[in-house]
């Protein structure tokens, strides 16, 4: 009687344990195999012969009898002991199939995984969640496993079982809240969501795997079973053993931030989307050929909406299926290594979109996101908050970033949004968020989280950068834990950004006005391991390219970016500069089409590029421009008090303090002759740089490759100087010989 309550349940898709009436049970001292056949007109219960002996086509087969009218069949072995079985059916379409039993498997998972999972230290769980082919007991087929322990019923769907939440409900494992089922005969390619049951209410919702490795092109939302295993063989050892024992402190750090989806597109395809391995042939050698030595890619974990940029992702382990398979993407970065090119992907841990196929509500209750609005909404931006303080929520993120330098050799993680985390009150007005256990403004639970994330990121991958995008004055973002630090490699510099790019964008008439724009940076220059970012966020929504951003006409347009760039290069910190700007984008950044790389045919655009490669070029080659960059030693000013004619002049130093540059700039479109500038010792200095040179584009005026030194004083503390021409708008490095 009780049996029949159950059957019945579960034929209404409301039963959640299924393993109790479903597969072979012991009954009045024989065994009973039950199944769910809704498909099936008769059923037969096949036993198979003994273990290690093969089918002969002879084995023996029994009739079940169906118990209920919805497909539940039954057969009953009076005085039989357990053994291994196929079921055989003929469907309603007379289609005669043979198949095992997924309920005659027992628990793949252990309880010491459960264990890990539960307390959030199981930091390859990705390899246990999600759905991974599997050989059990000598049966191929697909495990699936999600954390759902607010549902009362979980089941897997897909094709092959036409998408009928009944037909396949999981197993709860314990109070760990994770379920599982093992599909025998299936395979890679087969797609499949979990139908979550809430226990609690009366909802009911198709969702994507959090753990799914790939997925339909959207707007298609199921996941795809993938094996990562063998799929590609890499060949990037030399990479790793350089990386391994490089101290990027003290090296070169120039990135080139992309966006693949309009990096470039085919147009004779109607402006398709490039493959990764498109990409890899075409982005990869025009990279190395400007010499950066990073590339790093906008979020390309997969996401429903191509205008999100990647940043209201959904599926987290997944690269986007819009440019190939997850080997495409895996042969991708293999290709930049081989090339001596590091990859860093944009990592979204602040926030995610609400879709109702994604992590939202996703047992029927705030799962991995905070319940309070107040704490788990980004209402700015239309999207939830990650609760931190959930073990298997921080287990599911930390473990996510050890899964993309795991599995795709990724040299970096760029944590977008950080200061979103850090602050309870980010973008909120009063009464709209929470304090603290202490009544303030930080969200310990992330802040314990992001330190969490930096000490086993750093323990696991020596060599391995963290980088926060973080718009505050928050200290010690790259300080070590152990000082009280969150640890990260390093932290974007958003406030020289702003007033760099404020600076530049005025008129040269009002520029003296406002030179404290450009020195103002170095009194916190050293206060954080800074990169110098000119990113994507400053080329969109109206605030133009930085092209266009220059102020006078075509040439000083052009000079002037150049003069910015040189600047860039010459500030202490690492560099980063996005996409287009390169060879002068007009246009702003947009997001449904490619770069305009038409205009490479121009010869401004031709000359800028080359200097971006030459300043690149000399960026590695030159230590004094990147192996002192986060210490004061690296830096000397020279004179930023002539604000009339808007020049700074300052030093740059290596580790040997011997070795140094002078890098002199002139911001205004006048040309300045016989200007002095004081430098610490005598002898010939050799001009490097000169942003002004015809190759570049610029009028040619300049020093005629050097110039001697002079025993004039002209600066405090410096017994020499340099009796210089600057040209309009430009940038001049020199070193003494």
């Amino acid at each position: 009687m009780q049996n029949n309550k159950k059957i019945k349940q579960l034929v209404q898709g409301e039963f959640g344990n299924p393993f109790e009436v479903l597969g072979m049970h012991t009954l009045n001292g024989g065994m009973c195999v039950r199944a769910f056949l809704p498909e099936a007109k008769d059923a037969w219960v096949v036993i198979e012969s003994e273990a290690g002996n093969k089918r002969t086509g002879t084995e023996p087969a029994y009739p079940m009898k169906r118990i209920h009218k919805e497909g539940v069949f039954e057969a009953v072995f009076e005085g039989a002991k357990p053994f291994v079985y196929t079921l055989k059916i003929i469907t309603h379409r007379d289609e005669a199939k043979e198949f095992h039993d997924p309920y005659s498997f027992p628990p793949v998972l252990t309880d010491f995984d459960l264990h890990l999972i539960g307390e959030g230290t199981h930091y390859k769980n990705y390899e246990k969640l999600g759905a991974h082919v599997r050989e059990i007991n000598g049966i191929k087929g697909v495990h699936f496993a999600v954390w759902a322990p607010n549902a009362g019923r979980v089941s897997l769907i897909g094709d092959f079982n036409r998408w009928d939440g009944r037909r396949n409900p999981m197993r709860l494992l314990g109070s760990a809240g994770i379920w599982e089922i093992f599909i025998p005969d299936l395979g890679e390619g087969e797609v499949y969501k979990f139908e979550i049951l809430s226990k609690f209410n009366n909802y009911k919702e198709q969702k994507s795997d959090p753990f799914a490795f790939f997925f339909e092109v959207r707007p298609k939302t199921a996941a795809i079973v993938y094996d990562m295993e063998s799929k590609h063989t890499w060949q990037d050892t030399g990479w790793f053993e350089i990386r391994k024992e490089k101290n990027w402190f003290e090296s070169p750090v120039a990135i080139y931030e992309v966006h693949l989806g309009s990096w470039m597109r085919v147009p004779e395809e109607n402006s398709r989307f490039m493959t990764y391995k498109e990409l890899s042939d075409r982005l990869i050698p025009h990279v190395k050929e400007l010499g950066y030595t990073h590339i790093e890619l906008l979020p390309i974990s997969e996401h429903p909406l191509d205008a999100s940029w990647g940043y209201q992702t959904i599926g987290y382990y997944a690269p986007t299926s819009r440019f190939g398979e997850p080997k495409d993407f895996m042969y991708f970065v293999d290709q930049c290594h081989q090339n001596g090119i590091g990859v860093i992907v944009d990592w979204v841990p602040a926030h995610f979109p609400k879709d109702a196929h994604g992590l939202a509500f996703f047992d029927g209750t705030s799962l991995y996101e905070h319940e309070d609005p107040r704490q788990g909404e980004h209402r700015e931006w239309g999207t939830l908050i990650f609760n931190y303080g959930r073990n298997e929520v921080r287990n599911y993120l930390i473990a996510n970033a050890l899964f993309w330098l795991d599995k795709y050799h990724i040299d970096g993680l760029r944590v977008d949004a950080v200061a979103s985390m850090l602050y309870l009150d980010y973008s909120r007005g009063t009464g709209e968020w929470v304090p603290n256990r202490y009544g303030g403004n930080e969200n310990l639970e992330a802040i314990d989280f992001l330190k969490r994330f930096n000490e086993v990121v750093h323990h696991y991958h020596p060599g391995v950068l963290t980088i926060a995008e973080e718009s505050t004055a928050w200290p010690g973002v790259t300080k070590p834990t152990y000082l009280g630090g969150l640890g990260f490699s390093m932290k974007w510099n958003m406030g020289w950004m702003h007033d760099t790019l404020d600076y530049f964008s005025k008129d040269p008439v009002h520029r003296k006005f406002h030179m404290n724009n450009l020195t103002f940076s170095m009194i916190y220059a050293f206060t954080e391991n800074f990169i110098l970012p000119f990113s994507h966020d400053e080329v969109v929504y109206g605030k133009r390219s930085l092209l266009n951003k220059m102020p006078g006409d075509m040439w000083q347009k052009f000079a002037g970016l150049r003069a910015l760039y040189g600047y860039m290069y010459g500030h202490p910190g690492k560099k980063l500069v996005v996409m287009g700007s390169e060879f002068g984008q007009w246009d702003e950044w947009n997001v449904d089409k490619s770069l305009d790389w038409h205009l490479l045919q121009y010869e401004p655009h031709q000359r800028l590029q080359k200097y971006v490669s030459d300043l690149n070029s000399l960026f590695k080659a030159e230590p004094a421009m990147h192996e002192v960059c986060f210490d004061w030693r690296g830096f000397e000013w020279i004179d930023f008090h002539d604000t009339d004619n808007c020049v700074l002049a300052f030093i740059r130093r290596a580790k040997n303090p011997d070795d140094f540059l002078v890098c002199v700039f002139n911001l205004t479109p006048v040309p300045r002759f016989g200007y002095r500038i004081g430098v610490p010792k005598d002898g010939f200095y050799r001009e490097l740089l000169n942003s002004d040179s015809t190759i570049y584009w610029g009028g040619n005026i300049g020093n005629g490759g050097g110039v001697i030194a002079e025993a004039v004083v002209s600066h405090e503390n410096f017994p020499y100087s340099l009796n210089l021409t600057l040209p309009p708008l430009s940038a001049l490095i020199f070193k003494p010989q």
